[in-house]
């Protein structure tokens, strides 16, 4: 089985670049993991379609922190469109979709997770952020 614990995840837990409160958000979501506790509030400040800046704030596992961290990278400077599109690609992963090597592009250090699908109990951890984001945009 692989190792989720890869450098960037570690990375993006220890030193996270998005973990912050983010003043004057667009847009505010919960989200929780119930099976564990984890949970986080993603802020998002969208201009014109365009998501430019996301941030989180909470508490939880190293999985669920990096994630979180990892998404914000990944849609911070992004339209709501390729931010819906790429939660979906994210989301289809970690339910053990196959990715293309395109997909893992535009996925970045997230698809660096793909192996999560294969550990039932930690694929709500890693989605947690992911829902939070996918949730946010359907109501926005």
């Amino acid at each position: 089985m692989s190792n989720i614990y890869t450098a960037a995840l570690m990375q993006h837990n220890a030193h996270p670049d998005y973990k912050y409160d983010l003043p004057n958000p667009t847009a505010k979501h919960d989200g929780v993991n119930p099976s564990c506790g984890d949970e986080i509030t993603l802020a998002l400040r969208v201009e014109n379609g365009v998501i430019e800046e996301a941030a989180f704030t909470g508490r939880g596992c190293a999985v669920s922190q990096a994630s979180a961290d990892m998404m914000a990278d990944l849609i911070t400077g992004e339209s709501v469109e390729e931010a819906r599109r790429l939660c979906g690609l994210f989301l289809g992963m970690t339910k053990g979709d196959a990715l293309t090597s395109e997909d893992r592009e535009d996925l970045d250090e997230a698809a660096q997770l793909e192996s999560i699908a294969r550990m039932p109990a930690r694929v709500k951890c890693a989605q947690l952020a992911w829902r939070t984001l996918e949730t946010m945009l359907n109501e926005g």
